[in-house]
């Protein structure tokens, strides 16, 4: 893991109260278009839902503030999107790559209201969708729908993998 991810994991891990604000920020910062190319945050949250399995951090605390800070990254996203329309194209890292947005609308445009559940498990996709469904102005509330449940279930299947991975790994050593 990166070096960052460590200590981020290293501090929750000594004080256990951070965690759920912690998972909050992340999840906001994977989920926010641009700026989730400067925080790909993923990997910290899986090792402290490992954590979570392991130590007295509550799951329900983790899992509910990962769920908001990834539909408000998203939702923020939306009305960005839906704000600064096609100006969006003009800015980095989109001016750098101009095919990403055509493909993004492609994807919104095929798959509605399921592609921004979609989008969320989608690393490349993940900012950009809801970026995209703004700018092209998918339904507020359909959106926003979409945007929640997934982001339930994303920051629930995160917490949970990291948790089982945590299992799996004490059961190995236990063989070894």
């Amino acid at each position: 893991m990166e070096d960052w991810v460590m200590k981020v994991v290293d501090f929750v891990r000594d004080h256990q109260g951070w965690a759920p604000p912690i998972v909050f920020v992340l999840a906001f910062g994977e989920s926010l278009a641009f700026l989730s190319l400067f925080i790909p945050a993923w990997g910290a949250l899986v090792a402290i839902g490992a954590m979570v399995g392991m130590s007295e951090i509550p799951f329900w605390p983790v899992w509910v503030a990962g769920a908001l800070g990834a539909a408000l990254g998203d939702w923020l996203s939306y009305w960005f999107g839906f704000t600064f329309k096609e100006r969006i194209a003009h800015l980095w890292p989109l001016s750098r790559y101009p095919e990403m947005l055509p493909r993004a609308e492609a994807f919104v445009r095929r798959w509605g209201v399921p592609g921004i559940f979609i989008g969320r498990f989608s690393g490349p996709l993940r900012a950009s969708v809801p970026l995209v469904a703004g700018i092209f102005e998918m339904p507020y509330r359909q959106f926003q729908i979409a945007n929640f449940s997934s982001a339930l279930v994303w920051s629930a299947v995160l917490l949970l993998f990291g948790d089982g991975l945590s299992k799996v790994g004490v059961w190995l050593w236990g063989l070894v």
